[in-house]
């Protein structure tokens, strides 16, 4: 279950760094219901921690220390087709990948790697304050979008990865807290909730939890006690349709969100 905390006020901070006082969801935030329209293999030694598909590739970043990496992989039979190990001392976090090149962030290290797309290369790394769990590439705004398990969501520039502004994120209930993998699309974040089978959809400009998307039940039984949390969001370009996992999963489910509902 999401963190239920008394309602507060959030604070929308916009990418050019400004900050201002906005009243948080007077109203039920909708849950909408998922759809399963097919179900993928999915490594069970990848501790999933970021995932996102470009150009028919599905790229997937790892953690755990020692077995942290990047991969490139067929999205339709999970069969890797390149990998980059991160040394022995970072522990690898979210991805994304912005043009010719992919960011991955570590957890408590406090470095972003650049890399280059095509062969995965680490090209410079970049420091940056406090924890690293997700991130995404919001294409129309030209920021990337990252969470530090609190409920606070990090805009950054692209290029630079330097700090551009920040918002605050809050669901009906309250602040909703331990924000991990992104997925931005069309303007929209969609994040993990750590800890939940639950996805939250949120409004970047105002923090505002527009939706709450609950995947409990996608593993059987049997398979899940061998498994981790729920992690891992990837839209396929273009569509309504999302590629869903978890750390230790078995399986990728492709997926769509039905209509809201309380």
């Amino acid at each position: 279950m999401l963190a239920r905390l008394t309602a507060a006020t959030a604070l929308a901070c916009l990418a050019a760094g400004c900050a201002a006082d906005a009243p948080g969801p007077t109203q039920d935030t909708p849950r909408l219901r998922v759809e399963v329209l097919d179900e993928r293999p999915h490594d069970t030694t990848a501790f999933t921690q970021g995932l996102e598909l470009v150009d028919g590739v599905l790229y997937e970043g790892t953690g755990l220390a020692g077995k942290s990496e990047l991969r490139a992989t067929d999205p339709e039979t999970g069969t890797v087709e390149r990998r980059a190990a991160l040394p022995g001392d970072l522990f690898g976090e979210g991805i994304t990948v912005v043009d010719d090149r992919i960011w991955q962030l570590t957890w408590q290290q406090g470095v972003a790697i650049e890399r280059d797309r095509a062969s995965l290369a680490e090209r410079r790394r970049v420091g940056y304050q406090g924890e690293g769990w997700g991130l995404c590439f919001d294409a129309p705004g030209r920021r990337l979008v990252m969470s530090d398990g609190s409920d606070k969501l990090t805009f950054r520039d692209p290029d630079t990865f330097a700090a551009r502004g920040e918002v605050r994120v809050v669901a009906d209930t309250g602040p909703v807290s331990k924000l991990n993998e992104l997925e931005c699309v069309d303007g929209t974040v969609y994040a993990n909730v750590w800890q939940t089978d639950e996805i939250v959809r949120i409004d970047p400009a105002s923090g505002t939890v527009t939706g709450i998307i609950d995947l409990s039940g996608l593993l059987e039984p049997h398979e899940r006690s061998s498994t981790d949390v729920l992690n891992g969001i990837a839209n396929l370009p273009g569509t309504d349709e999302f590629l869903v996992t978890g750390k230790l999963w078995p399986k990728m489910f492709r997926i769509r969100f039905g209509t809201d509902s309380n």
